[in-house]
């Protein structure tokens, strides 16, 4: 099989789609740190029409076999609401990008990446930053450190190799993302407490939890903050209102009111913070290697998703409006949320473990309120650039 012609080819139909999903399986089947996404789920992120991402973007997969089956595949894309952003900002004209990279050895590796490449030229790409999969919000970077535990929920997983690989296709690091852990078990230092304490005494300041019978309100109103807080960050494409309702629809199994909470100051929504309880523990048990539970895996999932205890959390997403950003009361609404969300997960959730993430290298203040609560670093992710 080894000395087979390599052959690399569009995805072009259903039948390619699928066999595009089913390759990432394959090839990390012996990873016991790797967790298999349901399968349907996968179908769907890379189909145009159930993934709104698509709507803005050109995209062609493309896979890689040897002598009939699938050893490599990769997404190679181009965001044009990326290309409107400054390129002080990381993204920018003529930036393209490519993904979803799974490869048996560095040949078939190194053949994608020069296909997604060639594929971008034509296109008119002058640039690359990679991996994206697919967009900055879903999975982004490669995953670097922490290759001994599982990844959280929405967090992606890679092969060890493949960073040697893509540096020696002539890659260098154009950012890191970092996520963070700490045991949510523990009580904060009692410089945050007292934080916390005197913000609780401040009338102008109302920390809510999400209200599900208005979710929709809900969501709109911490995308809202989301696309100002996160603005003039490095790689920030924005979220259009088809994504917000897609992802909406996508996690609100996993939303619990107490988890996710929103700031207001003097009545005006300033600031949220989005927490999820673990799904990745309980899939890594039902789905098996190749994503498909069965009738009774699938039950198990079920009964978690309604009531998920124990379960670690992650911390996905937070922002403050960036009229307030720098202040000491940006500071003082991120630890009354995180200590108010700690203290749900522990009481309600049985959570022993969080994680917050992922963080931008450069992103001074998360970076010092990681810190300020004792939290370390457990998993580095770097998105790649090169010139076309």
């Amino acid at each position: 099989m080894a000395n087979s012609e390599l052959v690399i080819t569009p995805v072009s139909s259903k039948a390619d789609r699928a066999a595009f999903v089913d390759c990432a399986y394959r090839l990390n089947a012996a990873d016991q740190n790797w967790v298999a996404n349901l399968h349907s789920e996968e179908i769907s992120k890379f189909t145009p029409g159930k993934n709104p991402f698509f709507d803005h973007a050109r995209c062609q997969l493309f896979l890689a076999r040897r002598g009939g089956q699938a050893v490599g595949r990769i997404s190679a894309h181009i965001d044009e609401l990326a290309l409107k952003q400054p390129v002080e900002q990381g993204m920018g004209p003529g930036t393209g990008n490519w993904g979803a990279i799974e490869a048996e050895d560095e040949d078939v590796a190194k053949a994608l990446i020069a296909t997604a490449e060639d594929w971008l030229r034509k296109e008119g790409m002058t640039r690359v930053l990679a991996p994206m999969n697919l967009s900055v919000w879903e999975e982004p970077g490669l995953h670097v450190l922490g290759h001994d535990h599982a990844p959280m929920v929405m967090m992606a997983h890679h092969n060890a190799a493949y960073q040697g690989w893509i540096e020696g296709a002539g890659y260098g690091r154009a950012k890191s993302l970092y996520t963070y852990e700490l045991d949510v078990t523990k009580q904060f230092p009692k410089l945050i407490q007292r934080i916390v304490s005197s913000g609780e005494k401040n009338e102008k300041i109302h920390v809510r939890n999400v209200d599900l019978k208005h979710f929709d309100r809900d969501a709109g109103i911490i995308c809202d903050i989301l696309n100002d807080a996160w603005s003039d960050n490095w790689g920030f494409v924005p979220f259009t209102e088809e994504e917000i309702a897609h992802t909406g629809k996508a996690l609100k199994p996993l939303v619990h009111p107490s988890l996710i909470r929103i700031a207001e100051y003097e009545g005006e929504p300033v600031a949220f913070m989005m927490t999820l309880p673990d799904l990745n523990g309980i899939q890594k048990r039902v789905n098996g290697r190749k994503g498909k539970p069965s009738i009774f895996g699938l039950i198990k999932l079920l009964l978690w998703l309604r009531k998920p205890r124990p379960a670690d959390m992650r911390v996905p997403l937070m922002g403050v409006r960036k009229k307030l950003q720098s202040s000491r009361l940006a500071s003082q609404l991120a630890f009354m949320m995180i200590e108010y969300i700690r203290r749900a997960a522990v009481s309600e959730f049985d959570a022993k473990r969080g994680e917050i993430g992922w963080v931008l290298d450069d992103n001074q203040g998360m970076n010092a309120i990681a810190d300020a609560i004792d939290s370390k670093v457990n998993r580095e992710y770097v998105i790649y650039e090169k010139a076309l």
